[in-house]
């Protein structure tokens, strides 16, 4: 597959990325040079090859999903210039 000038125009445009015309050669080649790597890399064989999540094998830690408030209501909202309880109190603004 190859890009052309009107596919890099188009890439730069839905990419809100301001590109002048003496950018969109180097672009072109630069985009070229990454799908060119990415043909090659479809040539490895991994058939039989796990996916990783690191490069060492371990099992990932987990904890029960719990909801708390984390146990530091009274720390969070010791700062607060007003608070009601737990509660940051704030002025209002929708009538």
């Amino acid at each position: 597959m190859s890009v052309d000038t009107t596919t890099v125009r188009r890439i730069a445009h839905l990419s809100r990325i301001a590109v002048t015309d003496d950018e969109v050669a180097h672009l072109q080649s630069e985009l070229n040079a990454i799908l060119a790597f990415v043909e090659q890399l479809r040539g490895v064989d991994v058939e039989g090859v796990e996916p990783m999540t690191s490069v060492m094998p371990m099992q990932l830690k987990k904890r029960a999903d719990q909801v708390t408030d984390g146990f530091i209501a009274d720390e969070i909202v010791a700062n607060a210039p007003r608070r009601e309880d737990h509660f940051f109190v704030v002025p209002k603004v929708v009538e």
